[in-house]
């Protein structure tokens, strides 16, 4: 990137996303002085929960990771970015229960889900329309917080993210179902996760130069990988090694790169529901 590029955007930005593998591994670079011409950042970690509703607040950063429901929320302030973000295949949240269950044993329950702004609460509210007779009752919890919560008989059912998908049977819990796979089989396009916006205000070129910088970022964690590892393990939250590397593998992909026309397609299918 060239030096009278690198003048446009402001010395220093904040921003916010979550101590999850995929979003320490694909920022590393970025906030860590590893890419010439990218400003510095102040860095706040912050479960997704948090983010959705941050961003509608006027002290909100210059750039978040949101759920992608939240994006009409914030549209007239904050720019979305085609790259950074999670979005892609065999990726989407699972319905967890305590050993096999009808879903008419289900109905009337409570089922605990991370945000109700998020794609794994959205897409759950459009499977249970078809898949659940009568419904069931909401209750939002931190995720690392639901599946505990299922294995205690606490709620019925738990609708989970990111490393549950490799780490559920530690908790003696079943895969009810599994809303990516649903969402695929009814539309053909992939799962938008996880978005990246800046705010509007920035100007067009900066937001241009910022989406390159988190490109070259995302290209420099994959060319090597075990520049971010001390990073990524130390907001793991306790993980083991080898989910943090399943989590990593199974989210940062080519839509991270860019969302392309699927991704976009994807997402604009997913908004119109």
């Amino acid at each position: 990137m060239s030096d009278a590029l690198a003048t446009v955007l402001p010395a220093k930005l904040s921003i916010a996303y979550s101590p999850c593998p995929n979003d320490t591994f694909v920022f590393h670079a970025l906030t860590h002085g590893l890419l010439p011409g990218a400003p510095a950042f102040d860095v706040t970690f912050a479960d997704i929960d948090v983010t959705n509703y941050w961003v509608q607040e006027a002290d909100a950063p210059d750039v978040l990771k949101i759920s992608y429901p939240a994006l009409p929320l914030v549209r007239d302030r904050y720019e979305l970015l085609h790259c950074g973000g999670a979005l892609g295949r065999g990726c989407g949240p699972l319905v967890l229960s305590r050993g096999a269950v009808s879903a008419e044993a289900l109905a009337g329950g409570t089922v605990a889900v991370p945000s109700l702004l998020s794609t794994a609460y959205r897409l759950f509210e459009l499977w249970a329309e078809k898949s659940v007779p009568g419904g069931m009752d909401i209750k939002v919890l931190p995720f690392h917080e639901i599946m505990p919560a299922v294995a205690a008989g606490e709620v019925a059912a738990g609708l989970v993210i990111h490393e549950a998908r490799f780490t559920y049977q530690n908790f003696g819990l079943t895969r009810h179902a599994d809303l990516g796979e649903w969402w695929e089989a009814e539309t053909g396009l992939p799962i938008p996760l996880g978005a990246i916006v800046a705010r509007r205000s920035l100007g067009a070129d900066a937001l241009a130069e910022l989406s390159g910088l988190i490109r070259a970022s995302v290209e420099y964690a994959w060319a090597d990988p075990e520049a971010s590892r001390e990073y990524v393990m130390e907001h793991a939250q306790e993980m083991d090694p080898g989910v943090a590397k399943q989590h990593i593998g199974l989210y940062v992909n080519e839509f991270t790169r860019d969302l392309g026309a699927d991704g976009l397609a994807a997402v604009e299918a997913l908004l119109a529901k």
